[in-house]
């Protein structure tokens, strides 16, 4: 069984906005901010932006060849300096969660991409809190947390740095 992180091609764009169609579905029950558009769907207004801007990459997760979720990563120049990536979203279809796929996926995703890292997570979306606590712990990541009001939503911010001493541990 292989799991992969494979980049988003522009061709891939009508995959990766029914993906963040469903994204955006289950983000909806933490936030007042997301709702749905006159035809039924959740629409991430900006999609052509992830393939027209510099520090912006999606992939799409694949299972054995099956498309099961995706991952957009952020880069400089939208971080701080002293930030090298963050995790702006990750998502796996439900039939695939709660089976330690995501874990792999991000470990796979530290393994090519070492640095510092800045992640974001709706206060009242404890799954997302859940899984990213279950991250530092499996790969022994010290973070810091605090806590911020973001866009009118309550958001913990975890910063931490996956170096090569992480990765060798694991």
């Amino acid at each position: 069984m292989t799991l992969a992180l494979v980049p988003a091609l522009e061709a891939d764009k009508p995959i990766l906005a029914n993906l963040y169609s469903l994204y955006l579905h289950d983000l909806s029950a933490y936030t007042e901010r997301l709702t749905i558009h006159s035809d039924g769907s959740f629409v991430f207004d900006d999609l052509d932006y992830l393939w027209e801007e510099v520090g912006i990459s999606p992939f799409l997760i694949k299972y054995d060849d099956h498309l099961i979720g995706f991952l957009l990563l952020l880069e400089r120049p939208y971080l701080k300096k002293e930030i090298d990536y963050s995790v702006n979203d990750i998502f796996i279809l439900n039939s695939y969660r709660g089976k330690g796929l995501g874990l792999e996926v991000i470990e796979n995703l530290f393994q090519s991409k070492p640095g510092s890292y800045y992640i974001i997570e709706l206060s009242a979306n404890k799954p997302a809190i859940i899984f990213w606590k279950k991250v530092y712990q499996k790969l022994n990541i010290s973070f810091k947390e605090v806590e911020e009001h973001i866009d009118e939503d309550a958001c913990l911010i975890q910063t931490f740095d996956v170096d090569e001493s992480i990765l060798q541990r694991n």
